[in-house]
């Protein structure tokens, strides 16, 4: 009945209602104004009374079906002292500038993201805005930012020029601003004198840890961290290929700086992504096992390798020691998203929906992710918290819509958007998204499950069992998030859901050839 009521409010049923009403007592005032003017002898009124009484319903039902398809706004109040940093443009038609430029913007958004008093955007959201020209304040709207971080970047041989500005999202005047022309060798210092320099200008605290870890210098080798950095680009798309060229990328940087830790801890990742989705290459596990110790022997207090460590140790099933990782690495870095966000997944799947719920929450405080926002909502109805779920997962709507606004051929996303959608009543829209990620990308294995739970949670059974027998044979692997997975308690008692479960987990027992 509540959610009947909210999609009424949301299609603005009421305000419709009332309009028609207020729209037809003119027209009876009219008439009868009409009757007594021109002595009709017709019973206008009465006539006037049944159209009115006829065209109510399908007029409400136009304004309904209208409605549904017409997208909430995506802007949102921006907390204070938040900003969003663009990718810096190359000046001229240098690839390599280009590319710089884009490295230069990550490095200082994960800088400013370890400032706890800042509320930093997303790069998969700010970075959707490369290339495009548009004012800044409808920018900081979109967003969510009270300030808009761009720049530009020039290099000449070994002489590098970066011109940058901090501008305000609310009126377009500029906060800051500053030009450095320095050798390329300078690039990490500029990057550390800008993000100081923004935290300074919003007025965010900043900690003396906090100031430490934006000035560790993780490499010497410029060339090196372009490489690492066009992995961290491809990272987390949850895609074999981009998980791949990921793992190609951070190997390249350690060819170039051989004792560069975080380009260890990036292979470490990728393994552990691996595993997790495409159960077939989980031999990568002990190589990645191997990257993150030498990441953790090259730099003991590198947060990033302890997350790493923690993300294959989860992978494998080494629950306990995965925790500790976690820990260790949030100690050393409070502000590092993937630390809370695979802690969470792994108490999600051991069944601990409370502590999920709490990381989850954690991680969407530090970066507005649409995963950890749905993730949150799913351990909450896990709990059997109904009400607190429910809004959960209307604040996980509001996610995913404003990041599939930037990024519209997202397959992952399009899948939790589906089953959001459905959680909240909006379930012929939700099965719409399922269809539109199938079309995506119907080779991946995560998308065509979080399709099986989106037909599960819709009653629509044997569509249901026939993605999740398309995932599990294209590679999904992880019977213990099956087991644990809310949105598949509709299908769980199907006897071809059993046998799928019995098959997985004689995969999983079977012992490696």
């Amino acid at each position: 009945m509540r959610s009947t009521v909210h999609e009424m409010l949301r299609r603005r049923m009421p305000q419709v209602l009332g309009i028609y009403l207020a729209a037809g007592w003119g027209l009876l005032e009219f008439s009868d104004w009409a009757v007594n003017r021109f002595q009709i002898q017709t019973n206008v009124v009465g006539l006037v009374l049944l159209s009115l009484a006829a065209f109510l319903i399908p007029v409400l039902w136009i304004a309904w079906r209208v409605a549904g398809d017409v997208k909430e706004p995506l802007e949102v109040e921006a907390p204070p002292r938040s900003v969003a940093v663009l990718p810096f443009v190359s000046v001229g038609d240098d690839p390599e500038a280009e590319l710089l430029g884009f490295g230069i913007a990550d490095q200082i958004l994960s800088d400013l993201t370890r400032i706890g008093d800042l509320r930093v955007v997303a790069r998969t959201s700010s970075f959707a805005y490369r290339g495009v020209s548009e004012d800044v304040r409808k920018i900081g709207r979109k967003l969510g930012a009270r300030a808009i971080l761009e720049g530009s970047v020039q290099r000449s041989g070994n002489r590098l020029r970066v011109t940058t500005q901090l501008v305000s999202a609310q009126n377009g005047y500029h906060l800051w601003s500053e030009s450095y022309d320095r050798a390329v060798e300078d690039l990490f210092a500029i990057e550390d004198e800008i993000a100081a320099n923004v935290a300074r200008v919003l007025n965010a605290v900043l900690r003396e840890h906090e100031r430490r870890a934006i000035t560790k210098v993780p490499t010497r080798h410029v060339e090196a961290m372009e490489f690492y950095l066009r992995g961290r680009r491809f990272l987390f798309q949850t895609r074999r290929r981009s998980l791949e060229f990921a793992r190609e990328m951070f190997q390249r940087a350690i060819d170039v700086d051989p004792d560069f830790a975080q380009a260890y801890a990036g292979i470490a990742d990728v393994a552990a992504l691996l595993g997790m989705y495409f159960p077939a290459a989980r031999a990568n596990l002990d190589e990645g096992l191997e990257a993150a110790e030498r990441a953790l022997s090259l730099d003991p207090e590198l947060a990033e390798a302890h997350a790493a460590m923690g993300a294959v140790h989860f992978v494998s099933g080494r629950i306990p020691a995965a925790e500790r990782a976690f820990e260790r690495a949030a100690e050393l870095d409070p502000r590092l998203f993937e630390a809370r966000y695979f802690h969470a997944r792994a108490c999600f799947q051991e069944g601990r929906f409370q502590q999920a719920a709490k990381l989850y929450r954690e991680a969407t405080e530090v970066r507005e992710d649409y995963a950890s926002s749905f993730f949150l909502a799913q351990s909450l109805e896990a709990m059997g918290e109904e009400e607190e779920a429910r809004e959960a997962y209307q604040e996980a709507v509001r996610v995913v819509e404003r990041y599939m606004d930037l990024n519209p051929d997202d397959p992952r996303a399009a899948t939790m958007r589906a089953v959001a959608l459905s959680r909240v009543g909006r379930t012929e829209e939700g099965l719409h998204w399922a269809e539109r990620a199938l079309s995506l990308d119907p080779a991946d294995a995560g998308v065509r499950y979080n399709a099986a739970c989106l037909f599960s949670v819709a009653g629509r059974t044997d569509r249901a069992l026939e993605c999740l027998e398309e995932a599990v044979e294209v590679g999904f692997g992880n019977p213990d998030w099956l087991a644990r997975d809310p949105d598949l308690d509709n299908i769980r008692d199907e006897p071809q859901f059993q046998a799928l479960m019995s098959r997985m987990q004689g995969q999983v027992d079977a012992p490696a050839t």
